[in-house]
């Protein structure tokens, strides 16, 4: 029983936080929102008068028979309704404004944190989740901000005014309505828990569903080429089952509550109206009285029953925003040292010393990686599968950071100088070119954004790709289709190296960059990559020994080592590693 009482008040307390953080949102249009909900209140007190005007209309009718009377109550009462609707209308507007400004703040917000966060961050999460996050939990966010918070300001407002003028009217009939005020809080407490559970719940499912759908999607060519169509779609329907009974939980669980509470105030009105006939009926009371004081009571019904659901909505969000908050509280992992300068112009001199480096403690990928080159220098990175070829250049741009070691350009350590300046000096043309399903154009001056179109046109003279472009109706303006599924690897490949002559950077990193093409397509490629690392400082990564033969030096790395170095001729003289790899790639071809 302790540890229930000790789980309720956990529960409260976070609601009570994660209400204050969605409050907090709105700091920046705090004046419009104050003013909005101050109208939305006067509204309220407008409306609360209605019933008085109808209790003056019905005794006028009734009692005094006064015909001119009830023809200016009647149209006072109009003026009332015509006056509350402009105030409701005006502070609604102007808090449904807020709603939807904090929400696109928000999802800029959470857009740029995610840019900021680490290779790490989104190696441990699916894409699917992540924009669930952003489309489906920021939404969730609105309607708390705009609609659950603002609401239960009014509804209070207007509950604590019927009250009392329910007092004024007649204390006997007020008892009644008091006395199920107490179930009811009870009640909303222990389903408000129950149902932000279940709400967490419903996002989490809901992001796993999009994650599903987003990596079948995404890898269309992959399922097609599998036939594993009906497979995927198992798959998704399964994730959407399981968000079908969570949700179907929460309804039961919902509906339960309010059928609940509905049933207990129509019994309460009941009691009201049969009680009231008879105070009326002991001249305790006029018509007008039990008439206004019915009103009243259907509104402070109304109200518990729309506080029940707000509560029932508050939670709801919620169990969204707490994702979000979680989201915007997950640190970078890669940071700049307060006042550290940026790296400024380079030369692409390379200095790596003592590195270590692990993605998990006690599995280390690199281990004690040391050596220098020369600006302008061409660096093959050789060995197995799994050697820390790619995470060694992962580290040169910063994407994360060595537990031990330092990296050098130009005698600057990276650590110490901003992240971006330095990567503004690298390219990397990786094995899978990511395109944007936009056109080729835009495509090519991701490399630098300010390019002229007759610089876009030379880059791509250089890659190798102006020929095949000329070739498209639309050329440059061409679009490309998601990932640019329109283009053969190698126009893909050519495209890649456009936008990195584009930016012509001090520092080239090619990852496999020819390994997925067929001979002529690598031909072509080989000849672009040939013209992009003139004069730069370039890392390759190769397993065809043959395309890495005329590099200044070679690092063979197994396990995490560097256990050889040398050119190509002194590292087949030393009949090591290199000269075991190189002769088991030629056998093969010889076998061929």
């Amino acid at each position: 029983m302790k540890e229930k009482e000790k789980d309720e008040k956990r529960g409260l307390a976070t609601l009570k936080e994660t209400l204050v953080k969605i409050f907090a949102l709105s700091k920046p249009y705090r004046a419009r929102f104050y003013l909005a909900t101050v109208v939305v209140l006067i509204g309220s007190a407008i409306w609360l008068s209605v019933p008085l005007g109808l209790r003056e209309l019905l005794d006028a009718v009734f009692e005094e028979g006064n015909d001119s009377l009830l023809n200016i109550l009647a149209i006072g009462l109009m003026g009332l309704f015509v006056l509350q609707a402009s105030f409701t209308f005006f502070g609604n507007y102007h808090l449904e404004w807020v709603g939807e400004r904090v929400v696109t703040d928000l999802r800029k917000k959470v857009y740029e944190h995610l840019h900021r966060l680490g290779f790490r961050f989104f190696a441990e999460r699916r894409l699917g989740e992540i924009t669930s996050r952003l489309t489906n939990d920021v939404g969730s966010i609105r309607t708390a901000l705009t609609d659950s918070l603002p609401q239960l300001l009014t509804i209070t407002f207007s509950m604590v005014g019927s009250v009392s003028l329910m007092v004024v009217l007649n204390w006997r009939l007020s008892a009644v309505i008091f006395a199920t005020v107490p179930f009811v809080t009870i009640a909303t407490r222990y389903f408000g828990q129950k149902i932000r559970k279940l709400s967490r719940g419903i996002q989490d499912e809901l992001a796993e569903s999009t994650a599903v759908a987003e990596d079948a999607l995404g890898a269309v060519r992959l399922v097609k080429a599998f036939v594993r169509e009906e497979y995927e779609v198992g798959r998704y329907s399964k994730a959407i089952e399981a968000l079908f009974l969570t949700a179907r939980r929460k309804v039961v669980l919902t509906q339960f509550f309010w059928s609940g509470v509905g049933i207990m105030f129509m019994s309460t009105l009941v009691i009201i109206f049969w009680y009231g006939g008879k105070e009326v009926l002991a001249e305790r009371l006029t018509a007008g009285d039990l008439v206004a004081f019915i009103i009243y009571a259907l509104n402070i019904s109304r109200s518990i029953s729309q506080t029940s659901r707000l509560y029932t909505a508050v939670n709801t969000a919620a169990g969204a925003s707490e994702r979000i908050f979680e989201l915007l509280e997950e640190e970078p992992e890669i940071l700049d040292k307060p006042g550290s300068p940026e790296i400024g112009e380079i030369e692409g001199h390379i200095s790596v010393k003592d590195l270590s480096f692990a993605y998990e403690p006690d599995r280390p990928i690199l281990k004690n990686i040391s050596f220098d080159v020369e600006a302008g220098q061409t660096i093959a990175l050789v060995g197995p599968s799994g050697a820390g070829k790619t995470t060694l250049l992962n580290l040169i741009p910063r994407f994360y950071d060595p537990q031990e070691g330092r990296i050098e350009v130009d005698g600057k350590e990276i650590h110490e100088v901003q992240a971006k300046s330095l990567r503004e000096h690298i390219s990397i043309v990786p094995q899978e070119v990511h395109l944007f399903g936009t056109s080729i154009k835009e495509n090519i001056k991701y490399g630098r954004l300010e390019a002229t179109d007759e610089e876009v046109e030379a880059a791509a003279i250089d890659a190798n790709a102006h020929d095949f472009i000329s070739e498209i109706p639309e050329k440059y303006n061409a679009m490309i289709g998601e990932r640019g599924v329109k283009l053969s690897g190698g126009q893909r490949q050519r495209l890649a190296i456009a936008r990195a002559i584009l930016k012509d950077p001090k520092i080239l990193l090619l990852d496999e960059a020819t390994s997925s093409l067929d001979s002529e397509s690598e031909a072509q490629v080989q000849e672009a990559l040939y013209r992009l690392m003139k004069g730069r400082t370039t890392f390759v990564i190769a397993h065809r020994l043959s395309t890495v033969q005329h590099a200044d030096r070679i690092l063979v790395m197994d396990k995490g080592e560097i256990v050889e170095e040398g050119t190509h001729q002194e590292l087949l003289i030393k009949n090591g590693l290199y000269s075991h790899l190189y002769s088991l790639q030629f056998r093969d071809l010889d076998e061929v």
